[in-house]
């Protein structure tokens, strides 16, 4: 059977305020982490967030949250090297994944975030879902599809986010949206659903918003 991924819809106004109020709260940065030992107590759903360098993560995390510098944005891809853990709210981890495709990282950095990611993905119960951003500028990588493939064989349910989708005109981002919906189909832990957005221009931001405040 064919999967059609289609693009996610505007929330009804009834669960757009209940993402609205997720998001309402102070988002505090909780704590950086290099190794498993350090992961914060299973003590809430948490969801994360992956994405190649340079591919927006940070811009989407801090407009989700509303806060201009909660994730720091960086020309420098590879920069974060730690899984990084905020509060939204009481109920809420919001995990901010090391960026892949470091092109100019050492190749042991490289495979020690690897192993840890990997670790965090297979090993955390608490984990709801996994939004993979995908450029739209870009669409999907061979780096992109091998965290879809990591994310399959940890058993984690991924959603594909387009990012920066004001940066291409309409027709552009429909051929890239096809292109996405081909890779995704390869993947059994994909959510058949697409989110587009803009952390520029707040495209998606209240439907994403309410995805996650809807998870169980």
């Amino acid at each position: 059977m064919q999967i059609n991924f289609k693009l996610a819809e505007e929330p009804e106004p009834q669960i757009a305020e209940q993402g609205r109020l997720l998001f309402a709260g102070e988002t505090v940065f909780v704590k950086g982490v290099v190794a498993m030992s350090g992961l914060p107590d299973p003590d809430r759903m948490e969801v994360c967030f992956a994405g190649r360098s340079n591919v927006g993560k940070s811009s989407l995390i801090n407009a989700l949250t509303g806060t201009k510098a909660l994730a720091r944005a960086s020309n420098t891809p590879g920069r974060t090297q730690e899984i990084n853990f905020f509060t939204a709210g009481e109920e809420l981890y919001l995990v901010d994944l090391p960026g892949y495709g470091y092109a100019n990282a050492p190749l042991q950095v490289v495979e020690k975030w690897q192993r840890l990611l990997k670790q965090y993905l297979s090993g955390r119960q608490t984990l709801r879902r996994a939004f993979v951003l995908i450029d739209a500028r870009h669409g999907v990588k061979k780096v992109d599809d091998e965290i879809m493939s990591l994310l399959d064989s940890s058993a984690v349910t991924f959603q594909c986010v387009l990012t920066k989708a004001d940066k291409v005109k309409e027709a552009e981002r429909t051929a890239i949206i096809e292109q996405v919906r081909g890779a995704l189909a390869k993947h059994p832990a994909a959510y058949p659903e697409i989110v587009v957005t803009s952390s520029e221009k707040g495209w998606g931001i209240p439907t994403l918003r309410a995805l996650i405040a809807t998870l169980e």
